[in-house]
């Protein structure tokens, strides 16, 4: 049975980085916020706006514990997601937890790409962003860092940054399922 989880900040690759592992490990793959939006029928900007963060959290977490009894499947965390309850120790109690991690300066470099469909960030200036982005990361690395595994990746850009990034977490997680 494996149960593999990837954290990590918005605009790190997760999702991205976990449909091609996924099937590299022949796992499901399952994005968390798409499992929400799916089971809700709503988007989670539409979640936000409707019942508010505290509410999403909730659903979030509830979300979570679902998937996380599932076997053989790699799930992709919202940003969020660790921070929240004790989140990250139930996903280290039960799979295991791989932290994406990037430089401010490469998650604005995504982010910036990618602004429209983050309710979060959507209306930030990239002076306003990239401040945003420090301190919020800053927070947020205390829980990422709780990841039984850390990839630190700088480069998604091209399709064989993304095979070499998607080798190196395979290989890592080769002694732990």
């Amino acid at each position: 049975m494996k149960r593999v989880f990837l954290v990590g900040y918005m605009g790190v690759g997760k999702t991205t980085i976990g449909k091609l592992l996924s099937k590299e490990l022949d796992v499901e793959f399952i994005d968390l916020d798409k499992y929400i939006e799916n089971r809700y029928r709503k988007t989670i900007q539409e979640i936000f706006a409707q019942k508010g963060e505290a509410k999403f959290r909730i659903i979030e977490r509830e979300m979570l514990r679902e998937v996380a009894t599932f076997q053989d499947v790699l799930i992709s965390t919202g940003g969020g997601t660790p921070c929240f309850f004790n989140n990250m120790d139930v996903m280290n109690q039960l799979g295991v937890t791989v932290f994406i991690k990037a430089s401010v300066d490469q998650l604005m470099s995504r982010l910036l790409a990618s602004k429209n469909v983050r309710p979060i960030i959507h209306n930030k200036t990239p002076e306003e962003l990239k401040d945003f982005v420090t301190k919020h990361l800053a927070e947020r690395e205390v829980y990422y860092s709780k990841a039984k595994l850390t990839y630190p990746t700088e480069q998604l850009e091209s399709k064989g940054q993304i095979d070499e990034t998607i080798k190196g977490i395979k290989e890592m997680l080769q002694g732990y399922n």
